[in-house]
């Protein structure tokens, strides 16, 4: 490569550089607005012009958020039905992504067929079958009814299953010539050669739960139901709406999400590098 190549090339990479830092900062500016917004007294909030810091520094609409809300309960709900939805979802899928993959029984190519074709059913065309079946039941404003019709993630069961096809069938047969089971080949052999594809899609899946709004929004109806993205929406007053307050309190409901990114980006990074290339 001579000079003239080299440089044309240095010239591209600062160009690149130079998109990728303003893109991050069109990306961030809202987040770092809604931060600062949060720590402003209503008054500077609404003023109709822009100040990037604070005037006067404040902390109360966190602490209004926190004592004058029930925003302990949502968090509460919001643990649990993530929690909840994650562990019951990982498991179904990688039983489903095992069987796919590994046994021989009628009907699991119609059946596979069916999971892929799953892809072409938006969820929200789903919403009303599942809030009549829910409110049928009588799950409506309880954990299992917010829990229930989010375990439809097909990608899941997709991924495992391409993983498990991956794997050398010498180490199934091995095992089950020593006379294991299928459930002791699942979870002695394939599982602690997945460990991290099974963390990076748990991962996900907990964030895909706790930032979900519309389901939750339709079938917790009281407010101590609630999970914490719905519960925001009532942090109001009776004589209109403080933006502050209500800043202060997405920034508690993101924050949990914010930390999980923060503490595990590189599972989360592959395992929506994974769920792009079925998807794709």
């Amino acid at each position: 490569m001579n000079a003239q190549s080299a440089r044309r090339f240095n010239v591209i990479g600062a160009v690149l550089s130079v998109l990728t830092v303003l893109a991050a900062v069109l990306w961030a500016f809202p987040i770092y607005w809604g931060i600062v917004s949060s720590l402003k007294p209503e008054d500077e909030v609404v003023r109709p012009y822009i100040e990037l810091w604070p005037d006067n520094l404040t902390f109360s609409h966190y602490v209004h958020a926190i004592t004058q809300t029930q925003i302990g309960r949502w968090y509460l709900n919001s643990v649990i039905t993530a929690v909840g939805t994650t562990v019951i979802t990982v498991f179904t899928s990688l039983l489903c992504g095992y069987a796919l993959s590994q046994l021989r029984f009628p009907g699991r190519r119609p059946l596979y067929w069916l999971i892929l074709a799953s892809f072409m059913v938006p969820t929200q065309t789903l919403i009303i079958n599942h809030f009549v079946l829910v409110a049928n039941m009588g799950l409506l404003n309880s954990w299992a009814g917010i829990i229930l019709p989010q375990l439809i993630h097909p990608v899941i069961i997709i991924i495992y299953k391409q993983f498990f096809d991956q794997m050398p069938r010498d180490f199934r047969e091995a095992a089950a010539m020593d006379n294991a089971s299928e459930l002791a080949i699942l979870f002695k052999v394939f599982v602690p050669m997945n460990w991290g594809v099974t963390t990076a899609l748990a991962i996900v899946t907990f964030i895909w739960s706790w930032n979900a709004f519309l389901w939750p929004f339709l079938a917790a109806t009281r407010t101590e139901w609630m999970t914490i993205t719905v519960g925001i929406t009532q942090v109001n007053d009776a004589f209109g709406v403080y933006y502050a307050r209500e800043l202060a309190a997405a920034v508690l409901a993101g924050l949990p999400v914010a930390l999980a990114y923060l503490l595990f980006q590189r599972r989360v990074t592959q395992a929506i590098t994974l769920s792009a290339g079925i998807k794709g």
